[in-house]
């Protein structure tokens, strides 16, 4: 349906990108039984920090939480994502900067659009082999040897 409302307009959008703004809808979670984990019952949590909590307490025979979906607007989602310097680029720009500020929030630059925003490569592409050249993930030379 959503293509439908884009291709009425003579507009065409592949699936993947659709499909990228959704996932980005859906990162967040209601937790529903905090289970052994250091989450609270009601709490919205990123489902990634949640997923990897759970894979720590089941490989320790522990209990994981159970969660539930909790879809965001584009706006809010934009606003929460785990990068400060990428929300603050979007809105409430004083706002996000002073709360990062305040928790003392460290931004690692993991993603595309932070990167560009303070000028790094972007951690895709020549970029990417770059950086994990620089973090040891890949052979430190990665010429063979000529005898």
């Amino acid at each position: 349906q959503i293509q439908e409302v884009y291709r009425l307009q003579g507009v065409g959008i592949n699936d993947k990108h659709i499909e990228v703004i959704i996932r980005q809808m859906l990162q967040k979670v209601m937790i529903t039984r905090p289970g052994e984990t250091t989450f609270v019952l009601g709490e919205m949590a990123d489902l990634f920090e949640v997923r990897e909590e759970n894979a720590k307490l089941i490989n320790a025979g522990k209990v994981p939480a159970d969660f539930e979906l909790h879809l965001q607007g584009i706006t809010k989602a934009s606003l929460t994502t785990r990068s400060f310097i990428s929300a603050a680029s979007f809105q409430e720009t004083t706002r996000v900067l002073t709360e990062a500020a305040t928790m003392g929030k460290t931004d690692h630059l993991g993603g595309l659009k932070e990167n560009v925003i303070v000028g790094r490569l972007i951690p895709a592409g020549t970029g990417g082999i770059l950086r994990q050249m620089r973090q040891g993930n890949l052979a430190k030379d990665i010429t063979p040897e000529i005898q």
